[in-house]
């Protein structure tokens, strides 16, 4: 009996006991594995690569501008600068100063053998009180210039109301590209006299994002054109843009050369819910902070949603709109929103002396999320547009500055007692404009800024010379 006994307790301790506890502890493990988060920023890069075929590239430069003056003086030394093409994609090209300048250049470099390829939206164009007419486009193209309009807007006009093209890309010689908020015109550079100056953000980039951001271009052209417009020449892999345009300030960052993107692109043909996805995930993902931008604030209720599980998760979350908008509905609209945030726990600030129209939003102090997409039904349902994940502390940093000095020297905070101050009329409104928030669509054009500048910036383009045949 002793024998047996020895041997079921030598049994149970050297076999069964071991057994039990490495399969609780590996079962606890695997758990562990499971559960465990990985940082926002892989965890963002992982999702987009594994669920939308987004592909990071690691060898990248980004150069960013707060304002019209900086991406515009930048924009233009590049130009001056191309050999071989210039593409050029907004959602409009307004009929002033800016553009005039912009097309002096392009005309010239057009003159050298340089390629030039330009294409905007006809809803763009149309809502624009300064816009590009037909003989404008027919001295353009005399001129060297290839130039289209996507979707002219044509009677009955409700065919037209979808899918609007509201990205804006340059790529220069296919070594330099230029996206953001700015389309082009003067009032990124003077403001606007309703609400004074006009803040945006946008950015230069070099290295592999760039033949991204080229085959966008290229690929949207042939299915406006019907070209078939291909190439290596457009596509010169990896060189150093610091040899062939040295003028350009560089990236002065530790990470130069080094940094991550992503380029998160909509068409809505394929991926319709990138953009809105991205946005989703990483509020859901992250975990200290984060910081947006974003001038109509009309927000769908997955995103709403998902700001109100990050506060309550405890993520710090401020969030900045404008005071004053180009849109009559919008600020009531975003007032009632931003409200209801921060009743949530989100800090609310309101932009003053100008309109924030930048697109950005920082994540843990680990990735910046950038582009032409709007926090609205519009652009995150139906419009072509143009993002990009910049998983790179150093960029991140500076937008962060950026953010921070706003905030602390042209913002006032929402706070209970100031929301009392404001009329019950005004809050009337948001809370009956707010159920329209699924339809204030579009980003408007400048129907109503004065027009006060000599009319014959309208007639700089050369004229087309008649035929005698």
């Amino acid at each position: 009996m002793r024998g047996r006994g020895h041997s079921a307790i030598t049994l149970l301790k050297h076999f069964i006991l071991p057994l039990v506890l490495n399969l609780l502890f590996g079962i606890s493990s695997v758990k562990a594995q499971k559960t465990e988060r990985l940082p926002s920023d892989s965890d963002m890069v992982q999702y987009l690569s594994r669920e939308f075929d987004v592909t990071f590239t690691d060898n990248n430069r980004i150069v960013l501008f707060k304002d019209g003056k900086e991406k515009f003086a930048d924009l233009f030394a590049a130009v001056r600068q191309a050999r071989h093409s210039i593409h050029l994609e907004y959602f409009n090209f307004r009929n002033d100063s800016v553009s005039r300048e912009l097309f002096t250049l392009l005309i010239a470099k057009a003159a050298e053998g340089v390629k030039v390829r330009a294409l905007f939206d006809g809803f763009g164009n149309s809502s624009n009180n300064r816009p590009l007419l037909k003989r404008h486009l027919d001295s353009l193209r005399h001129s060297g210039i290839e130039i289209y309009e996507f979707d002219p807007i044509r009677f009955p006009w409700v065919n037209h109301v979808l899918h609007r093209d509201h990205r804006k890309i340059v790529v220069i010689d296919g070594l330099v590209a230029y996206t953001g908020g700015m389309n082009v015109a003067d009032y990124y550079i003077t403001g606007k006299p309703e609400f004074g100056e006009w803040r945006d953000i946008h950015c230069r980039v070099e290295g592999d994002v760039v033949a991204q951001l080229q085959g966008v271009f290229i690929n949207f052209w042939n299915k406006v054109t019907r070209q078939e417009v291909s190439g290596p020449e457009y596509y010169p892999g990896e060189r150093n843009a610091r040899e062939l345009f040295d003028s350009l300030p560089p990236d002065t960052d530790s990470t130069a050369g080094k940094k991550r993107i992503g380029l998160v692109n909509c068409d809505p043909s394929q991926k319709p819910r990138i953009i809105h996805d991205t946005f989703v995930r990483a509020i859901d993902h992250a975990e200290e902070q984060i910081l947006i931008v974003n001038p109509y604030f009309t927000l769908c209720r997955h995103i709403k949603r998902a700001l109100k599980r990050a506060a309550r998760r405890g993520v710090d979350i401020q969030i900045m709109v404008s005071a004053k908008s180009d849109i009559p509905v919008t600020p009531r609209i975003v007032e009632y929103t931003v409200h209801k945030l921060m009743k949530s726990g989100a800090k609310i600030y309101f932009f003053e002396g100008g309109f924030h129209h930048s697109k950005i939003m920082m994540v843990d102090r680990r990735y910046t999320f950038m582009g032409s997409a709007n926090l609205n039904s519009r652009s995150l349902s139906f419009d072509y547009e143009c993002n990009l994940l910049v998983a790179d502390t150093c960029s991140t940093n500076h937008l962060i500055d950026i953010f921070n000095h706003d905030r602390d020297h042209r913002c006032y905070r929402l706070t209970p007692e100031r929301w009392k101050q404001m009329s019950k009329w005004k809050r009337f409104k948001g809370w009956l404009f707010h159920y329209l928030t699924p339809f204030v669509w579009r980003e408007p054009g400048d129907r109503s800024y004065p027009r006060s500048e000599d009319d014959a910036l309208c007639d700089f383009y050369p004229p087309v010379p008649h035929s005698h045949a």
